[in-house]
């Protein structure tokens, strides 16, 4: 079988994978173009394969319809709203994903991010290379009240270290009311609405998926409702936050500062770059080695499980393909 990884990096800190699939037999062919594909490279490039290893480039409709030999895509990560899931199964595609591999590093980074904000490590680092000595106040974790918007397997994570950290409160919201929430003796957790959530979070923290509905989950209304000394972080997905509205609320003081791990459009180039309280990084929530290398190598066994006919272990659940039916695709 010919098996297309579009994906990148991939191999790069463990060739395992790529092994793995040279022993089956496989035509391996890794993204020739050294970047994210765009709708218009899929549609040239897959028709030729029958197994996709695939990033977050937009497996649509309409790709999927050209890619008449594809019958198995392997997500290397979480999320979903890059691949049109009703199209793929009208069109006889398995899908299958890595969700547990990627939570541990895009956790921690997350509450990397929440400490550089406090502490204005990112503003002083600039200012230190432009020969200003400044020492700045700043917030430890123990002090704020956290928010947290979504506590599935990265959300909880974030709970597990800020108790480490004796963070007191953390108001939480998720689209389902009833889950379990983790529970730590040394700090507060308490379900929220999403309003109640933004007016009295110190650090606000987005671990959703990007569907239809939680598309600018966070724009002009929301910035409107928050502190000013407020901090949001988003390691989730781009375009859950409005970056046009996230910039004006940064512009006009509205906001403290902002940490942003992913972008509607990658890779990024915008208005929040010329922002010093708006910390950027490059969609690298989950490039841990030991996360990245799991990645990999979990979506390869799958791929693999489905060259050898054998049953996969991470198919995308049906309930995965219901919340892109009620909610569309990010």
């Amino acid at each position: 079988m010919r098996v297309l990884i579009s994906t990148i990096p991939f191999g790069q800190k463990d060739s395992t994978p790529l092994s793995l699939l040279e022993d089956v037999g496989a035509e391996v062919v890794i993204n020739p173009l050294e970047r994210k594909f765009t709708e218009e490279d899929l549609l040239r490039l897959l028709p030729d394969f029958d197994v996709l290893i695939a990033g977050t480039e937009p497996i649509t409709r309409k790709v999927l319809k050209a890619a008449k030999r594809l019958k198995f895509i392997s997500r290397v990560g979480i999320g979903l709203d890059s691949v049109d899931l009703e199209a793929a199964r009208d069109h006889s595609v398995l899908v299958s994903y890595t969700p547990d591999a990627p939570a541990p590093a895009v956790a921690e980074l997350t509450v990397g991010l929440m400490i550089d904000l406090l502490r204005a490590v990112q503003v002083s680092n600039h200012r230190m290379h432009n020969g200003i000595w400044h020492r700045y106040f700043g917030r430890r974790l123990t002090e704020v009240t956290i928010g947290l918007v979504g506590v599935g397997r990265i959300g909880s994570r974030v709970i597990r270290h800020l108790s480490g950290f004796e963070c007191q409160k953390i108001l939480v919201n998720d689209i389902d009311p009833n889950i379990n929430l983790p529970t730590h003796p040394s700090c507060d957790v308490e379900m929220v609405n999403k309003e109640t959530l933004f007016q009295n979070s110190d650090v606000i923290s987005l671990h959703v998926p990007l569907t239809g509905k939680t598309r600018n989950l966070i724009g002009a209304k929301e910035f409107q409702m928050m502190k000013a000394d407020a901090l949001v972080v988003n390691t989730a997905r781009g375009g859950i936050v409005n970056e046009a509205d996230l910039y004006d609320a940064l512009e006009a003081g509205r906001i403290a500062g902002a940490a942003i791990d992913v972008f509607d459009k990658e890779p990024y180039s915008g208005r929040l770059e010329n922002l010093d309280q708006c910390l950027l990084t490059a969609h690298m929530g989950s490039m841990s080695v030991d996360c990245r290398s799991r990645m990999e190598r979990e979506a390869t066994e799958e791929a693999i499980r489905f060259i050898s006919d054998v049953k996969l272990l991470s198919p995308v659940p049906d309930s995965e393909y219901l919340n892109q039916t009620r909610f569309g695709v990010g």
